[in-house]
């Protein structure tokens, strides 16, 4: 009896090994295969220039109507802005009061 023991502990011992070094070949990853044909890395490479160009100008963007700084911040704004329409303030009424001789508004 005791050598039967010994064989079921011994396979059963065997069995969870087998288990755990098979579920770990199956785990276990493999090399990377890093094969690209020619189309495809003309395809990358033309897809990060256009990525980074696109990046770039819009982080050195402009918002509308920005001016550089000094010196040139100072100058006349470009010549194809109209100037700005003169206000037409209509003057003031003065009446004269001959009682307290002076002008008053009417």
């Amino acid at each position: 009896m005791a050598i039967t023991d010994f064989v079921k502990r011994t396979g059963h011992g065997l069995a969870v090994a087998a288990v755990v070094v098979g579920t770990m070949l199956l785990i276990a990853p493999t090399p990377a295969q890093a094969r690209v044909d020619t189309g495809t890395a003309v395809g990358i490479g033309l897809g990060s220039f256009a990525l980074g160009a696109a990046v770039g100008s819009a982080a050195t963007a402009q918002p509308y109507g920005y001016y550089p700084p000094a010196p040139a911040y100072y100058a006349p704004p470009p010549a194809y802005y109209a100037p700005p329409a003169p206000a037409y303030y209509a003057p003031t009424r003065n009446c004269w009061d001959p009682n307290y001789q002076r002008y008053y508004a009417c």
